[in-house]
């Protein structure tokens, strides 16, 4: 996969799973697996061992990565998919509902 239509950075709407409907930034992309971290969505709870850095341990809640196909791009508001204009090195992401160019 040359491009990512998701990248860090970018604000996007959960449409499907326990977190349906929550807009946050992208934290992480995982291109390889196809999975995305999202800021303040589908957390976990995770029980942690005590180690150097953390002495206590305990539990700890924290964001888990989703599949990519279960969000989308926001723009303006408005959540729409994406497509690429251009050719060769002057390739650009664009939102499929208004035609702007995403950067």
């Amino acid at each position: 996969m040359a491009m990512s239509k998701i990248k860090v950075g970018d604000t996007v709407r959960v449409m499907t799973g326990k977190s349906k409907g929550h807009e946050g930034k992208v934290i992480a992309v995982d291109r390889k697996k196809g999975r995305v971290t999202v800021e303040g969505a589908n957390i976990v709870t995770k029980h942690t061992k005590p180690s150097m850095t953390n002495q206590n341990g305990g539990i700890v809640q924290q964001e888990a990565a989703m599949d990519i196909s279960n969000v989308m791009l926001v723009v303006d508001g408005q959540v729409t998919r994406v497509g690429f204009s251009g050719e060769g090195k002057s390739k650009v992401r664009v939102a499929k509902k208004t035609g702007k160019v995403v950067e």
